[in-house]
């Protein structure tokens, strides 16, 4: 496989539209780069699935990005980022190029954790995928030993996004029953990171029942600011990223679904090409 050697867009891939909000952070810092967004919407949700297949599946996306011309890929997916980022950056890499990148969204959300718990007691709610690796418990204890870490899995909480639900009575329930859940684990929590992309649209009622001085950590703002500083300590890397302020959407699903959707995670009218994996 021969890819191409000239600069081009920073890849942001996602099983579905979650990863709109971690695109929507990184523009809002660094809106002079170009963008392909690749939603694999068609195979979503990765959470239940095995490490075999979503390895599979982030591969394939991470290759067909390559070969459109991204130097650098970003899994914006919790899930991915758990089962996934690992294996590619290891196994996949050195064989496909290995100027290539490929970064994650969970290392830059431990590394700020330290800093944003006083109690040292930190929760976190993801798909159960995500809280079956423990890989948020692994990156939190390299960095910080001494944090106590608990973890949720919300396995409804990406439908009541999807199906727009995120401020329908109903998601009360499912939000409120999470939450007693995570601090019947631990009452001394004080930080609670949503290990989901879609989790930030459930905000509203994530505040509605999370106690005063709970402080919830949302990834989009952190993994924008750690690009950033990898930027600065990756020149050649960086160098490879085009500059036109523009970006382009792939799904593997109805586009004009994509549409809809995409509006309502980034409250702004997009265009969407469908584009196949696998």
């Amino acid at each position: 496989m021969t890819l191409p050697s000239v600069p081009g867009p920073i890849g942001v891939f996602d099983s579905g539209y979650g990863g709109l909000t971690i695109l929507h952070g990184i523009r809002q810092l660094l809106p002079q780069y170009d963008y392909l967004y690749l939603g694999d919407n068609a195979r979503t949700p990765y959470g239940s699935r095995s490490f075999e297949v979503v390895y599979e599946f982030t591969r394939q996306a991470v290759t067909r990005l390559f070969e459109m011309g991204c130097h650098l890929v970003i899994l914006g997916c919790n899930t991915a980022s758990a089962k996934a980022l690992r294996t590619i950056q290891q196994n996949d890499l050195p064989k496909l190029d290995p100027n290539r990148r490929v970064l994650g969204i969970i290392r830059p959300t431990a590394e700020v954790i330290g800093s944003l718990t006083q109690s040292r007691h930190v929760g976190i709610f993801a798909t159960e995928g995500t809280i079956k690796s423990e890989s948020y418990n692994l990156e939190i204890h390299k960095l910080f030993p001494d944090i106590q870490v608990s973890g949720v899995a919300c396995p409804f909480w990406v439908p009541l996004v999807e199906y727009n639900e995120a401020d329908s009575p109903g998601a009360d329930y499912f939000v409120k029953k999470r939450i007693d859940q995570l601090l019947r684990l631990d009452s001394e929590i004080d930080t609670v990171i949503l290990g989901c992309t879609h989790y930030p649209l459930l905000l509203p009622k994530i505040q509605k029942y999370m106690p005063r001085g709970i402080r919830i950590v949302s990834q989009g703002e952190y993994v924008a600011s750690s690009l950033q500083k990898y930027f600065e300590h990756h020149p050649a890397i960086e160098e490879k990223c085009t500059k036109g302020g523009k970006v382009h959407y792939l799904t593997t699903e109805n586009p004009d679904k994509f549409k809809d959707q995409a509006q309502f995670f980034l409250h702004e009218k997009v265009e969407v090409e469908n584009i196949s994996l696998g």
